[in-house]
């Protein structure tokens, strides 16, 4: 649980650091690069501990498929909160899939 937890808390910083700045269009853009690069430090002082502890009990396949499924919950909730973009059905439907992979890659064949 500690690992999903420290994923979670680096996605959200890793999702403003990537697309934060996509609402300060007119701020240049040396000035956005180095507010994400404080921003992904930040990210990784929660991920890398985040795969170092998950490394005990999953995978890396396991631990990078738990990372997308976290990355699109953040991102999904980011962009309709944050930048006020709807999702659409294809979206559903292609993060519906993803889903399914993770079931595919934890199931024990």
């Amino acid at each position: 649980m500690k690992t999903i937890i420290l994923l979670t808390i680096s996605n959200i910083f890793m999702t403003f650091a990537w697309y934060g700045h996509l609402k300060f269009k007119n701020k240049p853009l040396i000035w956005v690069i180095l507010i994400s690069w404080v921003i992904a430090f930040a990210e990784y002082c929660f991920q890398v501990p985040a795969n170092r502890i998950g490394s005990y009990v999953f995978t890396t396949a396991q631990l990078k498929t738990i990372q997308e499924v976290i990355t699109l919950v953040v991102f999904s909730v980011f962009s309709i909160l944050y930048l006020r973009e709807p999702v659409k059905w294809n979206y559903a439907a292609g993060f519906a899939l993803i889903i399914l992979a993770v079931f595919v890659i934890f199931k024990k064949w």
